[in-house]
């Protein structure tokens, strides 16, 4: 077979510590470069091939993946259904008339999607570059399509534009994962290689256009994210240089925030006064809430995320531990009393993913998150620390870290498609390379074991 060769050969590396069928493999890694590829340019094929790869890649894995059956991101998918099953089953018993039909298990299952993209990546680096590469050049490529040169027109003009993607929000919050990568993972990118002008050229003309998209996007939480986010990263990166005296291209990395950093003042310079609008605006909103003035403060785009906040509190203060079910956030816009009419109208969600998950599934569901949370952080320091996770990909994903909690609290990107795809690629690049250094742990292991049991 044509395709199964091609898949193997330099462009796509098969796993050297997992074993799948070459035709399986092939099309699982077509889904997923379709997944990867399409999911934003092409949404019907996009979608498809993202519950293709999520299907095909949780069945190679559970029949083939031995000794990776008992993961502890399987494991917590099974948590996750458990969770929304049961707050859906005593959401039942006390309040019929606000439940779902049925639990709705994709509402957290969808973040594990990622199962899949780990496996199909199959634990090399050079695969998961290129996928997230590929992702983000057709990302690029859709908002250019979807929403036109105008758009871009209009928010150099000052508008307030979203590139055709869901909302401005959305497409801002993606241009900033783009801009995050392309800055961090630079001396990857920027190496002496073959056709090194062209990506030289490339990665100057993705930078200016993040950057650019980022200001136009007018997103406060992005811009706030993205400066946590790159300033943990240099931190990180200059105290490893500090204490290594090398490694990591300092030069590269410098050169690239540095030039990151000179088109973001030229693009500021010439939308300072739209920035400036755009920061000033509900100053007053802010000011009220850091001193603690909450009964009065109006329903602005901040104002309504703070009130919805307070009623969301009150919700979860009568059900802590299980939540209302699938449905808790529209419950708490459309049942809370002291709303106003136009928010219940116009809003039906809380704009915090994290508060969004206390309401649905309480502390329980937040649990799942967390430990996940955990057992990816602790993996990748470990796969770093053997030398299975390269110091780059390691320091993006600490970067991606902050960025992703940040945006997260100020609007429920997890909970719509544009949230889960960039996890589900992201995470799943991360988990692939805790998997490899498990596999080879384990592997290392075997004689030792085999020894002992000899004498």
């Amino acid at each position: 077979m044509i395709l199964p060769h091609v898949l193997c050969s330099s462009l796509w590396q098969r796993p050297d510590t997992w074993r799948c069928p070459p035709a399986l493999w092939a099309v699982g890694v077509a889904t997923l470069l379709l997944y990867a590829g399409l999911r934003v340019l092409w949404p019907d094929v996009g979608h498809a091939a993202e519950a293709a790869c999520a299907l095909l890649g949780l069945a190679a894995l559970l029949i083939y993946g031995r000794g990776m059956r008992n993961s502890v991101p399987l494991w917590l998918l099974l948590a996750a259904l458990a969770v929304q099953s049961l707050s859906w089953w005593l959401g039942y018993q006390h309040h019929p008339d606000w439940v779902a039909d049925n639990p709705q298990l994709d509402r957290l299952a969808k973040l594990f999607i990622f199962i899949a993209v780990a496996w199909w990546l199959g634990g090399s680096t050079q695969n998961t570059v290129r996928v997230w590469g590929l992702a983000a050049i057709t990302f690029v490529v859709a908002t250019l399509i979807l929403g036109g040169l105008e758009d871009w027109v209009n928010g150099l003009a000052g508008e307030r534009v979203g590139f055709g993607i869901r909302n401005q929000q959305h497409a801002s919050m993606m241009y900033g994962v783009v801009l995050l990568g392309l800055v961090v993972l630079a001396p990857r990118m920027l190496r002496p290689a073959r056709y090194r002008g062209w990506r030289i050229g490339l990665w100057l003309v993705l930078v200016l256009m993040s950057v650019t998209a980022v200001l136009i996007g007018q997103t406060r939480a992005v811009w706030l994210a993205l400066g946590l986010a790159l300033a943990l990263a240099l931190v990180l990166y200059l105290g490893y240089q500090w204490l290594h005296r090398g490694g990591l291209s300092l030069r590269a990395f410098g050169l690239a925030s540095l030039v990151a950093l000179l088109l973001v003042g030229l693009a500021t310079a010439s939308l300072h006064g739209t920035l400036a609008k755009r920061l000033m605006t509900e100053s007053d909103v802010i000011e009220r809430v850091a001193t603690g003035h909450f009964d009065d403060i109006p329903y602005t785009s901040v104002g309504i995320r703070v009130n919805t906040w307070r009623a969301a509190a009150e919700w979860i203060d009568e059900r802590p531990w299980v939540g209302w079910g699938s449905q808790g956030r529209s419950l708490v816009i459309e049942h809370t009393p002291w709303l106003p009419d136009f928010v219940k109208e116009n809003f039906g969600h809380l704009h915090n993913f994290f508060i969004e998950i206390w309401v649905a599934y309480g502390l329980l569901g937040l649990a799942v998150i967390a430990a996940l949370t955990v057992w990816i952080g602790q993996g990748c320091w470990r796969a770093w620390r053997a030398g299975m996770l390269p110091g780059d990909i390691a320091l993006f994903g600490a970067a991606f870290f902050i960025y992703w909690v940040v945006v997260n609290q100020f609007e429920s990107y997890n909970s719509f498609w544009t949230g889960v795809y960039i996890h589900n690629l992201i995470v799943g690049g991360l988990v692939t390379h805790i998997w490899r250094w498990q596999r080879q742990q384990a592997a290392a292991q075997q004689p030792a074991l085999a020894a002992g049991q000899a004498r």
